[in-house]
């Protein structure tokens, strides 16, 4: 239930509270988006460097730490932790299955499952990685098994490392929802492990902004495209800047309306035209070719897991490697602090093992499903274009989809159809963000004031502007990757810090003692 506000003046008593975390990561946020205003290119060039440093030299790094959480995950779940309840022992789930997986699910993959959803299997098609010859029949089982393992374990598997160290810490040792309490099996509770904890959190709320941020942006791009493509109209810098505003205010409405009103019905509903629109382009599509291809492409990705999650070449060309695998590794980092957040606040009465099924096996079936999909609507119709025509929709990512829609029969209604699903997607993942950013920027308060929640809003629209603003695509990509990199490290220390907690709990419990939660 959520709680009441109490009026302007426990807002302000609020602002007198000593929450650094809070005025610092307003700070660097607020100083970000000014920076991005006055000087987009030296912002632009900034986050290139970066990106490129990073792509160079750590891109291993990257594949082999992702590989290894995904390991940790099995392990976790299937150990003799398994069993534990994120809460007390009689305590029963406050969702049910079902809108937990549509809650979940909006969350962790929002917009860029109907971004990539085309122009990715086409980008695989035309330029598979190096050894693969281009347009050929390998590149088709490439295409089909790459986006599947994009979208599948790995990302969701980071997602649940978050959001279960986050729910067993919160529900089972009452801490607040802030990943910093995480560490305090590391770093402890002094002012040294204080002042760590601060500056963890502050960096997790600048990350969860540009994570964000950097999906609002594609989604607003794709969503212009949409009504270029349907009713003509002009796409430039003026409608993108409307288009952010008139969701914002959206996104900001139903984030002050709670959990239990705008994000739980949004994401039934987006679940639902998400389900509509798949089925219809299931039954447009070459039915046959798309079943084999996802049981195939299912085989090839579960026989050459290992192989895929560390594929880099020593001393060949890893341009796809950088390009696919290494940028999507970072987007989903940038994603994890905010999405396992909100799915620890929404799992509580489940247990470890549940959880890691729950959200690491049913979304990456569901992602499979949809790339399996779209990914024969697009292959099946390359036949139609002519190479450069196929490289140019490549190019421009955020027209592909209207584009194959076209050459279907019911194109139109799966174009209309994608457009709606895109804007609750913008919607419902800004939702999440700006409910989870505004948990942390309050001390990990589960019910945080509505005042916090329409500041992040507004932040998120206007950094997801200046992204905008700096080059669209690649800016995009740049932050994200120049973002990521540090919480790799912090990922690394929560597995730890989650395992020695659960060792020493799990060893009170079979003494009978009582596990002391303060």
């Amino acid at each position: 239930m959520e709680r009441k506000n109490k009026g302007s003046k426990s807002n302000i008593n609020e602002w007198s509270k000593n929450n650094i975390v809070f005025l610092i990561s307003i700070l660097i946020t607020i100083f970000i988006v000014i920076y991005g205003i006055i000087d987009s290119e030296g912002f632009e060039n900034i986050s290139s460097s970066i990106y490129l440093f990073l792509q160079n030299h750590f891109s291993w790094f990257y594949l082999l730490i992702t590989f290894c959480l995904v390991v940790f995950c099995v392990y976790i779940g299937f150990s003799k932790f398994g069993n534990i309840k994120l809460g007390p022992d009689d305590c029963e789930p406050e969702y049910n299955t079902i809108t937990w997986f549509a809650m979940l699910f909006c969350a962790g993959m929002g917009v860029g499952l109907v971004f990539w959803s085309i122009a990715e299997p086409l980008a695989h098609y035309i330029q598979p990685i190096d050894g693969i010859d281009p347009m050929s029949q390998e590149a088709i089982h490439f295409s089909i098994k790459s986006c599947f393992m994009h979208w599948g374990v790995h990302p969701w598997s980071l997602y649940a490392i978050v959001g279960l160290g986050l729910a067993y810490f919160q529900y089972n040792k009452n801490k607040p929802a802030l990943i910093s309490c995480l560490f305090e099996p590391i770093i402890g509770k002094n002012k040294m492990g204080k002042n760590i904890g601060n500056a963890i959190d502050i960096f997790i709320i600048v990350l969860t902004v540009i994570g964000v941020a950097t999906s609002l942006g594609m989604a607003c791009i794709q969503i212009c495209q949409g009504l270029n493509y349907i009713f003509g109209i002009n796409v430039n810098v003026k409608l993108w800047i409307m288009m952010i505003v008139v969701i914002a205010i959206i996104y900001i409405y139903t984030a002050v309306s709670g959990l239990d009103k705008g994000m739980k019905y949004l994401s039934n509903a987006n679940l639902i035209l998400a389900v509509s629109l798949l089925i219809i382009a299931f039954c447009v599509g070459p039915i046959q070719s798309t079943l084999n291809s996802i049981v195939n492409g299912i085989g090839e990705y579960i026989s050459g897991f290992v192989i895929d999650s560390l594929k880099i070449n020593p001393y060949g060309d890893n341009t796809w490697i950088y390009t696919w695998r290494v940028f999507y590794w970072a987007w989903w980092i940038t994603w994890a602090p905010f999405t396992g957040v909100f799915i620890a606040r929404i799992s509580k009465g489940r247990t470890i093992r549940e959880f890691i099924m729950g959200v690491i096996l049913v979304p990456s079936i569901a992602c499979m499903i949809w790339f399996g999909v779209f990914g024969n609507l697009a292959l099946n119709v390359v036949n139609l274009f002519d190479a450069q025509r196929l490289i140019d929709m490549v190019a421009t990512p955020e027209t592909a989809l209207y584009f194959i829609f076209n050459e279907y029969p019911a194109g139109t209604i799966l174009s209309i159809i994608a457009v709606i699903v895109l804007v609750i997607f913008f919607i419902t993942s800004a939702n999440s963000a700006i409910f989870v950013l505004s948990m942390m920027s309050s001390k990990g308060e589960l019910n945080p004031s509505n005042y916090r929640k329409i500041l992040w809003g507004i932040i998120l629209a206007l950094f997801a502007i200046i992204l905008l603003l700096t080059g669209g695509l690649n800016a995009i990509k740049n932050i994200s990757v120049a973002a990521s990199f540090p919480f790799l490290f912090i990922l690394a220390a929560i597995c730890y810090s989650l395992q020695k907690v659960l060792k020493a709990d799990l060893k009170l419990k079979e003494k009978g003692k009582s596990i002391d939660k303060k």
